[in-house]
């Protein structure tokens, strides 16, 4: 667990350091908008009450808390699923991303109401209304790791017939 503990702290601190950073450093949330390199990467506030692209938040009360415990759920669900069947070290590691990322975005609930977004991107023609932030990455990233590395265990250990 040491490495899903590890993970999940990097993860954590690069989510919210990066939020720290833009939304506050470099005044994202004063100035709203802040093309880096435009049209593939800009950075655009935009305060999600909801879960992913806005959705449920329409009573920004409930669904913050509502959001809070599931998120919290979550976490706790997928550290007893990686403690009791350990998958291998891509597995432990995407579940680390997934529990680093939930944390971060519970975090900024619970000082801002709402999730920092603020990455958007672009390209080929297509304009991306959305934006997202680390934590959305990580979550994304861990939930496919977990979708892909957590079929056998550990390499070797074969598991108990039922």
């Amino acid at each position: 667990m040491r490495l899903v503990s590890v993970t999940a702290l990097i993860t954590f601190v690069v989510d919210q350091l990066s939020k720290w950073l833009v939304v506050h450093v470099m005044g994202l949330a004063q100035r709203q908008a802040i093309d880096v390199l435009p049209p593939f990467l800009n950075f655009r506030m935009a305060w999600n009450r909801g879960v992913n692209f806005g959705l449920f938040a329409d009573d920004a009360a409930a669904a913050r808390w509502t959001l809070i415990a599931v998120a919290l759920g979550i976490v706790l669900f997928v550290a007893v699923w990686l403690r009791r069947d350990p998958p291998g070290r891509l597995g432990l590691i995407s579940g680390g991303l997934l529990i680093g990322g939930a944390l971060g975005n519970v975090v900024d609930r619970l000082l801002y109401g709402a999730v920092a977004d603020f990455l958007n991107m672009s390209c080929c023609g297509l304009d991306n209304p959305f934006a997202f932030n680390v934590a959305d990455i990580a979550i994304f990233a861990g939930a496919v790791g977990l979708v892909l590395f957590s079929g056998n265990s550990q390499p070797g250990k074969r598991k108990k017939a039922p």
